[in-house]
């Protein structure tokens, strides 16, 4: 194995514990359901967020790191526009009129299974902190 390929991985096994247990707590934070916490892993099987919610995860590929560094940029830009956590918490859910929610919620955008969705509500909230 390449020192390049070894790096990634040993970059991925430090990284993938405490980068769930961030990812559960923002997940119990707002409320989130197991089928909500699986949309936004990009997981299928509920054993692997079982198993992983109880620290048993052997390593986390780039795109489920990427995603929980997005949903943690997420959690830390609606704590600083909206600082009541109980407030932060309910603008996941709550219907939102601007242009990249069409009239849904920021959660509902967040679960359509695409990075890129992620992206763009992180996108929305950095423009907000402007």
């Amino acid at each position: 194995m390449s020192i390049e390929k070894r790096g990634t991985n040993e970059v991925s096994e430090n990284l993938g514990g405490p980068a769930l247990r961030t990812f559960f707590g923002i997940a119990d934070a707002w409320h989130l359901s197991e089928a909500e916490q699986m949309k936004l892993l990009a997981i299928s099987r509920r054993p692997t967020l079982h198993r992983w919610r109880v620290g048993k995860a052997a390593r986390l590929g780039r795109d489920r790191l990427e995603r929980i560094s997005y949903v943690l940029g997420i959690f830390k830009a609606i704590n600083i526009l909206l600082p009541d956590p109980a407030r932060a918490s309910a603008w996941m859910r709550a219907a939102n009129s601007a242009d990249v929610f069409g009239g849904g919620t920021a959660l509902e955008r967040m679960s359509r299974g695409n990075v890129a969705d992620l992206y763009v509500v992180r996108q929305y909230l950095d423009a907000q902190l402007s």
